[in-house]
């Protein structure tokens, strides 16, 4: 409330300011006036705000959900050797993806109840981080920088929308010398063409620092194509600062 004072007075002070050749009368009606617009505009930004904050609790219902198992009805499976499912919601589940709803359509899949699914290329922590961002939207910074290139892989696998943009502009926020590769290789599979578009323009910008550092020789080996792709990146680059087109 302090905070909208301020801002009230500073309003009222420029208003006093900038028509000053206006009789007093008049400024003074006029600073009211637009005193009154400025406090509407505050109360409504401060019902917008509390809104949010209500919106989140009512949708943490879902995590809630998710966390004590409530009636669950499916079970999804980890890859890895005897690593335990964790109980799901199908609909939940089928409503946030195509191919998860495509999965759980199936015959194998139909019925009955806490039937099992299987995301082999997930770890039973990546799982459990995959399902965290479908119930709640979000994940905790620490979760996210741990595990963004498993989930962006799950989100294009698994068509996820939010989720996919979610990854790249994480993985776009986080760009370095030392991930640049990792990135590129796993926007070569993504819808997201911006993500790779930047990645490789970030490599061509420091080609000596990563073309020389110990994870390209097997980048390269792996992605033959991928290296091809920056070799002529980084030649038409060359070339358009020689020309100076």
């Amino acid at each position: 409330m302090d905070r909208g004072i301020l801002l009230l007075t500073k309003k009222i002070e420029n208003d006093k300011s900038t028509n000053n050749n206006l009789p007093s009368s008049s400024n003074s009606c006029k600073g009211f006036v637009n005193a009154l617009k400025l406090m509407d505009e505050m109360n409504r930004d401060m019902n917008q705000q509390k809104l949010l904050s209500e919106k989140i609790t009512y949708l943490s219902g879902f995590a809630n959900a998710l966390r004590d198992q409530i009636h669950t009805d499916i079970q999804i499976v980890p890859g890895g050797d005897n690593e335990p499912s964790i109980p799901s919601h199908r609909a939940l589940l089928a409503t946030l993806s195509t191919i998860f709803r495509n999965m759980l359509d199936s015959d194998q899949c139909k019925a009955p109840v806490n039937k099992t699914i299987t995301l082999p290329e997930l770890s039973r922590e990546e799982l459990d981080a995959l399902l965290e961002f479908l119930y709640s939207g979000s994940l905790p910074k620490e979760k996210m920088e741990k595990h963004v290139f498993s989930l962006a892989v799950a989100a294009e696998k698994y068509e996820i929308p939010f989720l996919q943009k979610f990854c790249a502009n994480e993985m776009l926020g986080s760009l370095n010398a030392s991930n640049a590769l990792d990135i590129l290789e796993i926007s070569d599979t993504s819808s997201n063409q911006n993500l790779k578009e930047t990645t490789l323009s970030f490599i061509v910008r420091n080609m000596d620092e990563i073309v020389f550092s110990s994870s390209h020789d097997a980048f390269a080996i792996k992605n033959p194509h991928l290296t091809t792709q920056i070799t002529r990146a980084s030649l038409t680059d060359i070339k358009k600062r020689i020309t100076g087109v």
